[in-house]
């Protein structure tokens, strides 16, 4: 079998070594035994989300089109 060494902190190191079943137990077997519940977050999780948050106040929209307004590009874009 093929195999790629990688390096973790002490503190992963760690967990990996209490969650062993038995000292014969390798990482590999405890790392495919694992549970990754916590998957990366996307764009369309974003948007699933956005109608349940609640909306910006009036004061905040209107720093945020002032701001954008007064946003001119650079005299150089090279600068």
């Amino acid at each position: 079998m093929a195999t790629k060494t990688i390096s973790v902190d002490l503190e992963a190191y760690e967990a990996l070594r209490r969650a062993r079943r038995s000292p014969k137990e390798s990482f590999s077997q405890v790392i495919r035994r694992a549970s990754w519940t916590d998957r990366a977050k996307t764009c369309g999780d974003l948007l699933k989300a956005l109608p349940g948050m609640p909306a910006a106040p009036d004061e905040v929209i209107r720093r945020l089109d002032e701001a954008q307004a007064a946003d001119l590009p650079p005299d150089s874009p090279w600068s």
